[in-house]
């Protein structure tokens, strides 16, 4: 090294030692350029995520869950047809939830995240009487969206619900509408029966053999088990009473001979109960967003209520009324505007 170099080195020490703060100046110098050739990176990076949380909360914002049910169900299907009507973009969009069943549902709606709405049976309020005393006051409902007939078939032995008393009776597997109500219905009559939960095919099967007194159907009338299969004399529906106890959830329904004309006898009804299967949502305060999601969900639902009711979506449509009330309920607020409103809108004339 010459003896310059040994000079400057040496006097660059002495500044370096004698200006406070020198040794960090002299490291931002050299750093600067570096740090000025990352910032726009980090500016561009931050912005992006901003504009990802944007759009997070936006989609967020007016998605809709909706607990639907077991995938091979009709409510699961009704679910799905509604988010097809509903869809409007980043402004509302449905997502239909395959769960445990329908009487799964509730609870979903109670505890489970992100879930807004839910297809329930009306009945299924009942277990909940005890370990949420307030249900009612949590849950309110948006439509009833069609009632599912209780059948009892029964062998022809069997003349009158009594005879069922200690006997084989099949509910259907677990997760379906009559393997929680059918339960429920025969206790409320004061039936004890032999009670199992397998698939109605195998249980009717057995019913042939003799091996089953009845099965219990609880869905939407007409079954095609009853329609298309070939029954021997003296099969048949028993009949149930509508009576007080029955109120609280169920409504008073037949079978009809037009509806299963080789079971029931030309001008004959056979008088049974229905199971409302109502889609709810959870009463959440009127200024939330959870609560402005669901009617807007309504809103546009009931606005185009008539696509769901061409061909190509489920017969069930054509028989809503949206007026309709759910037992053990009340109607959610947003529900009674839309309905308050198009009474007071002016008739189109003819």
């Amino acid at each position: 090294m010459s003896g310059s170099e040994n000079e400057f080195d040496a006097q660059r020490s002495t500044w370096m030692s004698a200006v406070p703060g020198s040794r960090f100046l002299l490291t931002m110098a050299v750093l600067a350029p570096v740090i000025l050739a990352f910032q726009p990176a980090n500016v561009s990076a931050q912005a992006s995520s901003e504009n990802v949380k944007a759009e997070k909360e936006k989609m967020n914002s007016w998605t809709v869950g909706l607990a639907g049910g077991l995938l091979e169900g009709a409510p699961l299907r009704l679910a799905a047809e509604m988010a097809r009507v509903v869809d409007d973009g980043p402004n509302l969009r449905v997502l239909p939830i395959v769960t445990r069943g329908a009487t799964d549902n509730l609870n979903s709606l109670l505890y489970l995240r992100g879930v807004d709405a839910a297809i329930i049976n009306s009945d299924a309020l009942e277990e909940y009487k005890i370990q949420v005393p307030q249900i009612r006051r949590r849950i309110t409902y948006l439509l009833n969206l069609f009632p599912s007939e209780l059948h009892i078939f029964v062998r022809p032995e069997i003349e009158s619900l009594q005879d069922l008393a200690g006997k084989k009776v099949n509910f259907n597997t677990q997760g379906t509408a009559a393997a929680y109500s059918g339960p429920l219905i025969f206790s409320r009559l004061g039936i004890d029966t032999e009670k199992t939960f397998i698939p109605h095919q195998v249980a009717l099967e057995q019913m042939r053999k003799g091996e089953m007194a009845a099965v219990v159907f609880i869905t939407s009338k007409p079954v095609d088990a009853f329609v298309k299969g070939r029954w021997e004399p003296g099969f048949k529906f028993l009949s149930v009473k509508y009576e007080s106890k029955f109120e609280d959830y169920y409504l008073p329904a037949s079978l009809e001979a037009s509806e299963y004309p080789a079971l029931i006898k030309q001008g004959e009804r056979v008088p049974t109960i229905a199971v409302p299967t109502a889609l709810v949502a959870f009463n959440w305060p009127a200024q939330t967003n959870r609560y402005q999601r669901v009617a807007r969900f309504v809103d546009v639902l009931f606005t185009r209520i008539g696509r769901l009711q061409e061909p190509g979506f489920d017969q069930k449509w054509k028989s809503i009324n949206l007026a309709a009330t759910v037992p053990g309920l009340d109607r959610f607020a947003a529900v009674q505007d839309w309905l308050d409103r198009q009474a007071r809108a002016p008739r189109a004339s003819r």
